[in-house]
């Protein structure tokens, strides 16, 4: 418990003074990560790379153009954690078609750490240690996104958008209020979906609050860290993802899905392919299919050049895994990510399922 505990206050470090940092430029190549992790135990399986064959219920988060392809309602819950299991991360969302062009769906993500050790004041005025001066708080990222998407006069081409509302609290220390706004397409031609999704096309703006009592009692925690109160703004720059799939039918039972994703961000970063203007890293998924009743999948994607100890520089890739089984309406999947920690990133275990309308009636 103790080791918890300790790994609990020191994640609050890391989250309270990156966000805090973060806030001292306007513009950060990384803001709002939380909403990037993804949704869905069965994209997740595929590396994420589902962002031109995405048609259900999830495309409200991949690609809300897919929404289009809803026959009806759909309800879909996500579950995983991260860390040892000290951050939660959860989604739920519901999608309806509203005549046979047009599609919506809501959805809710919430990216969390709870009950952690405030120790700011566990030594007093006299340099006593006084445990009854520790209190828990929690921090949490929240994303709610309204989604819609209409199928378009020009053959096989579907547009979607979603509206973002971003709320982020760090105990009584600091929240913030985001707004931001996605739009994604789509092209199907026979047996092949090409697909595009633009992500904070405006630039999603966060304005931040900072209870200046709460800051001047941590402000010296680290000498010579933090010690003047950070700016108000942070805005979230655009990123793109591209993705080319196709399906293959064999023997009618057995149906192979195979997608190749291109990400980009307008940043810097350790990405494989980078410069000053922008940097890309793929990713590429398969699902195999029996009957549409069992699932088998597998991805590879997040292809970043690591910076070892030694000053040395190798390649991070993170390979995932996934199965999935549907019955009547209802599809329970599972993915495993990172599997052998062949990337920076730790591994996960992610569960989700998705539930059909029509079973209830």
């Amino acid at each position: 418990m103790l080791k918890i505990n300790s790994l609990k206050k020191i994640l609050f470090i890391v989250i309270a003074f990156c966000t805090f940092s973060s806030q001292g430029q306007t513009v950060r190549k990384y803001s709002n990560e939380f909403m990037n992790i993804g949704v869905d135990a069965a994209a997740f399986g595929m590396a994420n790379a589902v962002v031109a064959s995405s048609n259900d219920v999830n495309s409200g988060y991949w690609n809300p153009a897919g929404l289009v392809g809803l026959e009806d309602k759909q309800i879909s819950l996500m579950h995983s954690s991260y860390f040892a299991n000290i951050a939660t991360y959860d989604y739920a969302g519901f999608a309806m078609p509203l005549d046979n062009r047009s599609a919506m769906a809501f959805s809710i993500i919430r990216f969390g750490v709870d009950d952690i050790l405030n120790t700011t004041q566990l030594i007093d005025d006299q340099g006593n240690i006084d445990y009854n001066r520790i209190s828990l708080f929690s921090t949490a990222d929240y994303g709610l996104t309204f989604s819609y998407a209409r199928e378009l006069p020009l053959d096989g081409f579907n547009i979607g958008a979603n509206a973002k509302v971003i709320r982020r609290i760090i105990g009584d220390f600091a929240s913030s209020w985001g707004f931001g706004i996605d739009v994604g397409i789509q092209f199907k031609k026979n047996d092949w979906n090409i697909g595009l999704m633009a992500r904070d096309i405006t630039t999603t703006f966060n304005s931040w609050a900072i209870d200046e009592d709460k800051f001047a009692e941590i402000s010296g925690a680290i000498e010579g860290q933090n010690q003047e109160l950070p700016e108000t703004t942070e805005i979230t720059l655009p990123k793109l993802q591209l993705g080319i799939a196709r399906k293959f039918v064999f023997h009618y039972d057995y149906v192979l899905l195979a997608e190749v994703d291109f990400n980009f961000r307008f940043a810097e970063t350790n990405d494989i392919i980078s410069n000053s203007f922008a940097s890309m890293t793929p990713s590429a998924g398969l699902e195999f299919g029996y009957i549409d009743l069992v699932f088998v999948r597998a991805g590879v994607g997040n292809f970043q050049n690591v910076t070892q100890l030694d000053g040395s520089e190798s390649l991070g890739f993170q390979p995932n895994i996934g199965v999935g089984f549907k019955y009547k309406g209802i599809q329970v999947d599972y993915a495993l990510t990172d599997i052998g920690d062949q990337s920076a990133a730790l591994y996960s275990n992610v569960f989700s399922v998705k539930i059909d309308w029509g079973i209830f009636r």
